[in-house]
């Protein structure tokens, strides 16, 4: 995401998994295991999956993002849910409270640590610079210990009902699903940073620093974990907003831009064999990896018989000629003021803001994630404590 709804090519991100420590079975794709019964979900990430940090910890996310589901700014850069929201719906668990929103937060079945902007590795700027995060993956692991720790205080310390209430359970810890949904800031800093060379070269301790954050969870009695990749950062249309002429070879087939995507490929390669070799470091893990990154570029490439209207055209802001308002704010477009609103019906867009997915987007591909389909081993995220 960007800061306060501004647009920046490098805020996105994905990852997933789980397991649950009774089981000793061999899964295969076609068996038949019972559901799981997760008490509760601890998501990490970006505006991917953010609930609501970024708009705790800064200025809240403006109108009319949200308009589509809630109604109203719910922390969420979207008009309405995002996929994780759709996992706790299948999992029957509410939505996740930002771990930062002080307000009005009830944290008995989980929390979510997700902030816009946030990358795996530390990045030595400030959000108001490039709209990174402060709150990389090992500040979300710290802050997870804290609430850890600080909440089994608390709960030991209510004096009725009412207060326990909106406690996680401490025995539940090790029964809850651990989510992670970030990488793609990381290849978006480097695109603006690095050389494709240099980019290349700094996966291997990206991708170490986000299997050292699953290492700390599944130490303090963590489980089961769902891993998302990243998505095709190459197709986000932010791309396109202020290089309106590229040079022959630099877009594929689809239109995205070809050496951003083949980044993020090899970023997944890298993520997925060092989930593999995850699986054999934590034992009593049940660790599952999500191609979320197939499920969008299919979606790209088959826009039109899914029912969806022009991948490349954003849903929310005022974009005609390359001229752009973002959603939610005023601009001067040839001396006329103009407001970024969304689009008539965001169900026909692929892109709500031209870095963050509309609603219509997260829920087909929620759809095809939930099922089992694009993850490895092919289980639905209702099955996902059992260990492989």
């Amino acid at each position: 995401m960007g800061f306060w709804g501004v647009p920046f090519p490098w805020l996105l991100v994905v990852a997933l998994a789980c397991s649950c420590s009774s089981w000793v079975l061999r899964v295969e794709a076609d068996d038949a295991l019972p559901d799981c019964r997760f008490p509760a979900m601890y998501n990490f990430g970006d505006s991917n999956s953010d609930t609501g940090g970024i708009s705790a910890a800064f200025d809240p996310i403006p109108s009319p993002y949200g308009v589509g589901f809630f109604h109203k700014p719910a922390g969420r850069d979207c008009d309405g849910r995002l996929i994780v929201d759709f996992i706790a719906e299948k999992l029957k668990l509410p939505y996740l409270s930002a771990y930062l929103n002080s307000l009005g937060t009830n944290y008995r079945h989980g929390a979510n640590f997700a902030t816009g902007g946030s990358t795996i590795r530390r990045q030595n700027e400030t959000i108001f610079e490039y709209g990174i995060s402060p709150f990389s993956l090992d500040m979300q692991i710290v802050q997870y210990d804290q609430f850890k720790q600080r909440t089994a205080e608390l709960y030991s310390q209510a004096t009725d009902a009412s207060e326990k209430s909106k406690l996680p359970v401490q025995g539940e810890f090790a029964q809850a699903l651990y989510t992670f949904d970030i990488g793609q800031n990381d290849l978006s800093v480097g695109f603006r940073k690095l050389s494709s060379d240099q980019l290349k070269a700094a996966l291997p301790d990206i991708v170490n620093k986000l299997a050292s954050a699953v290492q700390n969870i599944y130490r303090n009695g963590g489980r089961s974990f769902w891993i998302h990749n990243t998505g095709p950062i190459g197709c986000l249309p932010v791309n396109f907003f202020y290089n309106h002429n590229p040079p022959a070879g630099y877009l594929d087939d689809h239109g995205c831009v070809k050496t951003q995507n083949e980044m993020a490929v090899e970023f997944n390669r890298q993520l997925k064999e060092r989930v593999i070799k995850l699986r054999q470091e934590l034992p009593e893990a049940a660790i599952t990896y999500v191609d979320v990154y197939a499920a969008k570029f299919g979606l790209i490439g088959n826009y039109k018989s899914e029912g969806f209207v022009d991948p490349f055209k954003v849903c929310c802001g005022y974009h005609e000629n390359y001229d752009h308002i973002w959603c939610g704010n005023k601009g001067s477009v040839n001396g006329t003021d103009v407001f970024g609103d969304s689009c008539k019906d965001p169900a026909t867009s692929i892109s709500w803001d031209g870095v963050h997915y509309s609603e219509a987007t997260n829920h087909w591909v929620g759809d095809r994630i939930l099922n089992g389909s694009l993850s490895d081993p092919p289980i639905p995220v209702t099955q996902a404590c059992h260990r492989h």
